[in-house]
Formats: C-alpha cells, sequence, structure tokens
C-alpha cells in the first residue's frame, strides 16, 4: 500500500504548496531587518547626502505598500524638537556620525553609526546632533508618516515637573507657565 507521501510526494519539496515569501515586511522585526539592509547599501544611499546649514535636509528613499523610507542629514546643532511620530511606528538608525536622543525628562541616548532604535505610536522624543561633526540617519515609518507633532521640549517639560513638586521658587509669580 502506498502512503500520501509516496503518492504525491513531500508538500515541503513543493514549492507551490509553501505560502509565498512577503514580498515586503510586515512585522517590526522585518522592517528593522529592512533599515539595516538599506544601511548596509552604501552605495545606494551616500551619493544621495546633502548638507543645509539652514534645516536639516531629507530625502524619501523607497516607499512600499504601507510604509516609507526617509535619508537626513544633520549637522552639527540641527535637531528635531520634540515630537511624535502620530499613527505611525518607526525605526531609527544611524548610518554616519553620531545623534543624541532626548526623552522623558532628562533620559539620553547617544547614537553611533549602527545603532538603532524602534519606536511605537506616540512615542516623544527629540533628536539633536550634539557632535562637531555631521551625522546620518536612516528613517523607517509603518505606516508612512502622515503626522508629526509637536511637544513641549523635554528640558522645558522637566523643568516644570521639578517647579511644581518643589514648591514655590522666592520671587516668582504665583502662576509660572511655559509656553502659556
Amino acid at each position: 500500500m502506498n502512503s500520501d507521501v509516496q503518492i504525491a510526494g513531500d508538500p515541503l519539496a513543493i514549492p507551490h504548496l509553501l505560502p509565498p515569501a512577503p514580498a515586503h515586511p510586515t512585522t517590526v522585526s522585518a522592517f528593522a531587518g529592512l533599515a539595516r539592509s538599506l544601511a548596509a547599501d552604501r552605495a545606494g544611499w551616500a551619493p544621495l547626502i546633502q548638507y543645509d546649514a539652514t534645516s536639516r535636509w531629507y530625502h524619501r528613499l523607497r516607499t512600499g505598500p504601507g510604509y516609507e523610507v526617509w535619508l537626513l542629514s544633520w549637522v552639527p546643532g540641527q535637531g528635531s524638537g520634540a515630537h511624535d511620530h502620530g499613527a505611525s511606528s518607526g525605526v531609527l538608525t544611524v548610518l554616519e556620525g553620531e545623534l543624541t536622543e532626548r526623552v522623558g525628562h532628562g533620559g539620553r541616548h547617544t547614537l553611533r553609526a549602527g545603532a538603532q532604535r524602534v519606536f511605537a505610536p506616540g512615542y516623544v522624543h527629540d533628536v539633536v546632533n550634539d557632535s562637531l561633526e555631521p551625522a546620518v540617519s536612516l528613517h523607517v515609518y509603518f505606516p508612512g508618516l502622515t503626522d508629526m507633532p509637536m511637544h513641549p521640549s523635554q528640558d522645558a517639560v522637566g523643568a516644570q515637573a521639578r517647579r511644581l513638586t518643589e514648591g514655590p521658587v522666592p520671587g516668582a509669580r504665583d502662576l509660572d507657565v511655559i509656553g502659556g
């Protein structure tokens, strides 16, 4: 008597019976992998880099179903300001130089070339080039970035929280509001 494997063959050896490999990333780790593979393709992004002394330079490098990839350059002193990415999650990869990510009340991460950060919707951070050399970063957003709400700077939020918990400052007004 013949078995099913003898009649039909090994189903794992028949490519048409296997689910198709996804054409595009669908998980956070796959998007991080996409960012790493694009970062490794220096010949694909390095010739595109430009530096602008008046504002951060950016270039949309790629789009796919439900995601987009941006290339950014940062001269010393340039920063993003405190912001989130609306409904988008993201992967930030430093390609060249060094960036500082400020989060929460005084949290800082120094990101050197090769460093990667993954974030979810609503994650508030400020990215700045605190170094003396230009920096380049790659950003993958999924879904594509449609909103980037700005927030009070992390330092201002921390200072306001300290004032509220430490009590009145001699000579200060009764109500001391930052940005208000």
